[in-house]
């Protein structure tokens, strides 16, 4: 007996937020061979600002919601038209009828903001809320036409500190990519373009050094006590010129940690390849500065920016982080939260 195949499911109301997203979810679908399930929530129109012609014409309401999922489905097969479409009106609110559909799903695809008074937000209510606590990877779809039409050939992820794979205990090879690394190395292979892998870091100041985060444990230190023995009158030897103390231990701290940065690229995406995944054209970019930037910069020329979201049993509150939240405001291209348990 064969594996089921998850649906890619998309969320429609009828805007042109959620037309965008319905043509990257169908693109999406043809690429990994799957349905694509469209879902419009009949509450959605009502708290979004679709007010039917009475109070008391509650048919006027049904009628809309169909002719919203018709007009989906049609869409979608003159997109990719070996597709197969199904449509579910779900009478729910929008958030938990995805949220549902999402325990069965390949992916949910979203559209940056719905119809109705909060359209000009940078992010809507149900998209937000779905990357928060959906458990199959979300991808928000937002950003400049070309970054949203896949004009770009590069997948973008980010690689963060605790994403380090390294090799697992009484064993010599590398373990499994994280979950965002997997799905952002696929995507970039069924769309023939390149994975760049993005790990920012900052060069700590001495109180800071050795917290999580800095690279400026122990390596750093190491790198500094290599230098005591050459240490003299308040300065330091480098390639024969002599510079400060504070200046020589501020660049041996910067070299550990760009030292670190790469390593952690390679052991992190070295997994990938031990775990026998398609071979995909992969840069490392090790960025000194804040992974919010780093992000935001790099989804300037992505088609998709792919980070991994904690899932933390027993919370159920909103579970992204801060520079998820960033990067789903302000990328320049769609965005897909991947979640990590």
């Amino acid at each position: 007996m064969g594996a089921v195949e998850l649906p890619v499911v998309v969320g429609v109301d009828g805007s042109d937020a959620a037309s965008d997203a319905l043509d990257w979810a169908a693109e999406m679908a043809g690429r990994r061979g799957l349905p694509l399930r469209v879902v419009h929530a009949s509450l959605w129109e009502r708290y979004e600002g679709y007010i039917p012609g009475t109070a008391a014409d509650r048919p006027a309401e049904r009628l809309h919601s169909e002719a919203v999922l018709a007009t989906a489905a049609e869409r979608a097969g003159r997109r990719v038209p070996a597709l197969k479409v199904m449509t579910d009106l779900a009478a729910d609110d929008a958030v938990t009828a995805l949220l549902r559909a999402g325990k069965s799903a390949e992916a949910l695809v979203v559209g940056s903001r719905g119809r109705g008074e909060f359209a000009s937000l940078l992010l809507g209510s149900v998209g937000l809320g779905i990357a928060a606590r959906a458990q199959c990877p979300v991808v928000v779809v937002r950003g400049r036409p070309e970054n949203v039409c896949g004009g770009m050939n590069r997948v973008v992820v980010g690689i963060a500190e605790r994403e380090r794979q390294g090799e697992r205990q009484g064993e010599r090879e590398p373990a499994p990519p994280s979950a965002a690394v997997a799905f952002a190395l696929r995507e970039a292979r069924l769309r023939g373009g390149e994975l760049e892998a993005v790990h920012a870091w900052r060069c700590a100041g001495p109180e800071d050094h050795g917290r999580p985060g800095n690279h400026g444990g122990r390596e750093a230190r190491g790198a500094h006590e290599e230098q005591g023995a050459r240490e003299a009158n308040g300065t330091r030897e480098t390639h024969g010129a002599r510079v400060p103390h504070g200046a020589r231990e501020a660049q041996s701290a910067r070299e550990a940690h760009e030292r670190r940065a790469a390593e952690l690229l390679d052991e992190t995406l070295g997994g990938a390849t031990a775990a026998g995944l398609p071979p995909v054209p992969v840069a490392h970019r090790p960025v000194e500065g804040s992974a919010r930037k780093a992000l935001l910069d790099a989804s300037a020329h992505a088609d998709l920016l792919v980070v991994g979201a904690r899932r933390r049993q027993g919370h159920f509150g909103m579970q992204l982080g801060l520079v998820n939240h960033a990067v789903l405001h302000h990328a320049k291209c769609p965005v897909a939260v991947v979640p990590v348990s």
